[in-house]
């Protein structure tokens, strides 16, 4: 089943250490937590809340991430891992998702697919948009 959904992420926690061995280079561990901003219901029903940990590893603003995600619904709940690459330029991240469990209702689900993640209007907020195939 297709599936399509957009997300506005907040960073909860931030940190960042400075790597020393070019210009500008840093690893950070960054927490978020999103609520939806285009969702439909599921089986699993109403969205409950989302929270994800990130690694990035920047030079100049430009680099890979990858990083976890837990959302929950009414009746169950679904873990990620995505990975990603961040252009600086257009600070824009693009990149893949994958489930690797589910509670409750999404117990069997297994799901794959495509992500990105775009600036938000204030500091310290992203939208994520997300689509991929899914069958429980």
């Amino acid at each position: 089943m297709l599936r399509k959904a957009s997300y506005k992420l907040r960073v909860t926690r931030r940190e960042a250490l400075c790597v020393h061995d070019e210009p500008d280079h840093t690893l950070m561990l960054v927490e978020l937590e999103g609520e939806p901003i285009d969702y439909t219901p599921g089986v699993a029903g109403e969205f409950l809340s989302r929270r994800s940990v990130n690694f990035h590893d920047r030079t100049k603003g430009s680099g890979s991430m990858q990083g976890y995600a837990m959302t929950h619904f009414q009746y169950g709940s679904v873990y990620s891992r995505y990975e990603g690459q961040r252009d600086g330029k257009s600070k824009t991240t693009k990149g893949t998702w994958k489930t690797y469990r589910g509670t409750g209702k999404l117990a069997t689900i297994k799901g794959e697919g495509t992500f990105t993640v775009t600036s938000g209007q204030v500091p310290n907020e992203f939208i994520l948009d997300m689509e991929g195939e899914y069958e429980l």
